[in-house]
């Protein structure tokens, strides 16, 4: 698996992650298709020094896009909804 700075891709800051983060206090990060629970919960836990309780992961699968005459597919991305203790916040969704 890769390190943790390979883990966790980017954030995904998005009016549907900002409006669950304001209801649920849930971050959404696109992360490596390999990456498990556990491997992401400690990236997580490392890189912004917060307490994570719980994962949910998902798969988005991969969509077909036409261009012209061409077509091809988007790849298949996973999904990470990280929920922090109460009081912890990372502060690239903060603002």
């Amino acid at each position: 698996m890769p390190d943790l700075y390979r883990t966790i891709v980017r954030p995904l800051v998005t009016e549907k992650s900002s409006a669950q983060y304001g209801a649920l206090l849930e971050y959404t990060f696109e992360v490596h298709p390999n990456a498990t629970k556990p491997e992401i919960r400690a990236a997580i836990e490392q890189l912004f020094g917060v307490q994570v309780v719980t994962v949910r992961t998902m798969v988005q699968r991969a969509r077909l896009r036409t261009k012209g005459k061409t077509s091809g597919r988007r790849p298949a991305w996973k999904k990470a909804l990280v929920r922090l203790r109460e009081g912890d916040s990372i502060p690239v969704f903060e603002g």
